[in-house]
């Protein structure tokens, strides 16, 4: 769908809009790049999105364009106005909600399953994930379509052996499969930020049977919190650990890094089976 806008500089100026540092915010204007983001989940044609952390609306622009409907999340009342004019551009298709998506029940503001694409504020992004990824499986997004600093992107899609391996990337890919779906030079924002950044695209998979997010979590936080050290040392203090390495056959004077997302998800189940104690 085209519809004739005004340009992102022009509404970020008339409603003066500088990027707030304080909310991790950094603008994208290029619309070209927009689009490409918007086309990364897939066919959006009527189809439900969640966006925190809108700003000025260049990636809601591009997803409203795609032909989605989108609930928008923003902490800053300064970009509602901006927001505003673009929901009576696309006419009951955007739906803005002032407010702090750490605080809200995302879950709740949908009835079917929807989209999440969002160029996150990078002072919550990695929470917000871990709270994605952390909801009942099979979960109530269809997919997660993401924005992040590099070195965060890194660290989700990462695999065994990688300097940038470790929690988040056995947190992501245990019952998703994640990929890095598109770099993002610095360049392209405003302001610049100091780091490069990407979009990183996670969809659900079938989960494991009998393996506890929560202990995983607590296994990989112990894991890799002492990430040099041999499984033995650093997973010595969660109840059960031990026990449930030998159960599963993992020598445990490997280290954290060598472990594959199934060995983890494999020994959280054994820590949670009767015989482990």
């Amino acid at each position: 769908m085209s519809i004739d806008l005004p340009p992102l500089r022009e509404v970020i100026a008339r409603h003066g809009l500088n990027a707030s540092k304080a909310l991790g915010q950094n603008f994208l204007l290029d619309q070209q790049l927009l689009a490409r983001i918007a086309r990364i989940p897939g066919d959006l044609h009527d189809a439900e999105v969640f966006e925190v952390g809108p700003g000025p609306g260049g990636l809601t622009r591009a997803l409203l364009q795609a032909g989605a409907r989108v609930t928008a999340v923003e902490r800053d009342r300064r970009c509602i106005p901006a927001l505003t004019e673009l929901g009576e551009a696309f006419p009951g298709r955007l739906r803005v909600i002032e407010g702090d998506a750490l605080e809200l029940d995302t879950a709740a503001l949908f009835e079917g399953k929807p989209h999440i694409v969002s160029n996150l504020p990078y002072n919550i992004g990695t929470a917000l994930l871990v709270r994605w990824l952390s909801a009942d499986w099979l979960p109530w997004w269809q997919s997660l379509t993401l924005m992040f600093q590099k070195e965060v992107a890194d660290r989700i899609v990462a695999g065994t052996n990688d300097d940038a391996y470790g929690r988040l990337a056995v947190l992501a890919q245990w019952r998703s499969s994640a990929r890095l779906a598109m770099p993002v030079h610095r360049s392209a924002f405003t302001p610049p930020p100091k780091v490069m950044s990407a979009v990183v695209h996670i969809a659900p998979t079938a989960a494991p049977e009998g393996v506890d997010f929560a202990t995983l979590e607590r296994l990989t936080a112990a894991a890799f919190g002492q990430r040099r050290k041999m499984l033995r040392q650093s997973v010595k203090g969660l109840p059960g650990a031990l026990a449930a390495l030998e159960a599963v056959g993992i020598d445990a004077t490997r280290r954290a890094e060598t472990v594959s997302v199934a060995e983890f998800a494999a020994t959280a189940r054994a820590m949670t089976a009767p015989a482990i104690g």
